[in-house]
């Protein structure tokens, strides 16, 4: 049985669940996934999925280990990839997406951002050429510490964008929580630019699932929860989507009073 949550509220269109801890937060969005995927499979045998990686999904990953998915009628995505990155760097994408979700569940196919490609460019016409003929029926999308999705950090979010990957400079903030997550040693270490998919990209997801646990997503969650719907904060575009649910646990959820 799915844990419920301690709190629901509502912000303009945008669902959110607070739960008790993070571990029932991971099982409750995985739960609601797997239904949300049953319900695709069901309609057109192959569900295309976006995912996000880094350590606030770690819960969420685990959670999915408890539901019964169908993961060969998953096609699989995911946001974003370092430019000039190896795919077996420690810190990379590709191989966060490897370890945690093709060896662990099997989708039918997964489709990586080659981030060292020897043309950045060209790498985001074919990612986003995947995407045209594959359209997205579910993004699981976390919110950084500076309140980006994906890669849009505040410098480069655009709403209106009117691609659906490109390549982008990477502000201070997002290369510091890299840091402070673990993924790297120094900030001089961390890439100064990646691919990732556009603003217009991740809303275009049928259904969003946000899974955000944590003291230091707190400010994130508050200003795109109370603030204006801005660039300032681009996960604050989310509160327009139709069909999107934001999970928090008591820690990411602290300064909403």
């Amino acid at each position: 049985m799915a844990p419920k949550p301690i709190a629901v509220l509502r912000y303009d269109k945008l669902k959110v669940q607070v739960y008790k801890d993070k571990v029932d937060l991971g099982r409750a969005a995985a739960a609601e996934v797997a239904a949300a995927i049953k319900s695709v499979v069901k309609d057109k045998q192959l569900a295309n999925i976006v995912f996000s990686s880094g350590a606030s999904q770690f819960t969420f990953v685990e959670g999915l280990k408890e539901q019964e998915i169908d993961w060969q009628s998953v096609q699989g995505f995911h946001l974003d990839e370092y430019v000039g990155m190896k795919a077996d760097h420690p810190a990379s994408f590709r191989l966060w997406m490897k370890e945690r979700i093709v060896k662990q569940f099997g989708p039918k196919v997964f489709h990586f951002v080659e981030g060292d490609a020897p043309d950045a460019e060209a790498e985001c016409e074919r990612y986003a050429q995947l995407l045209r003929e594959n359209p997205l029926d579910i993004g699981l999308i976390g919110i950084g510490e500076n309140g980006h999705v994906a890669f849009n950090d505040p410098p480069v979010a655009d709403f209106n964008d009117p691609k659906l990957v490109k390549v982008v400079e990477l502000d201070e903030a997002c290369r510091n929580q890299q840091v402070g997550e673990g993924w790297f040693a120094t900030i001089d270490d961390v890439p100064t630019h990646a691919i990732t998919l556009t603003v217009p990209a991740i809303m275009a997801c049928k259904r969003i699932f946000s899974v955000v646990p944590d003291a230091r997503k707190a400010e994130a969650v508050k200003n795109a929860l109370q603030g204006p719907i801005d660039t300032s904060c681009p996960a604050s575009i989310l509160r327009t989507h139709p069909a999107a649910t934001l999970f928090l646990d008591p820690d990411s959820a602290s300064l909403l009073g």
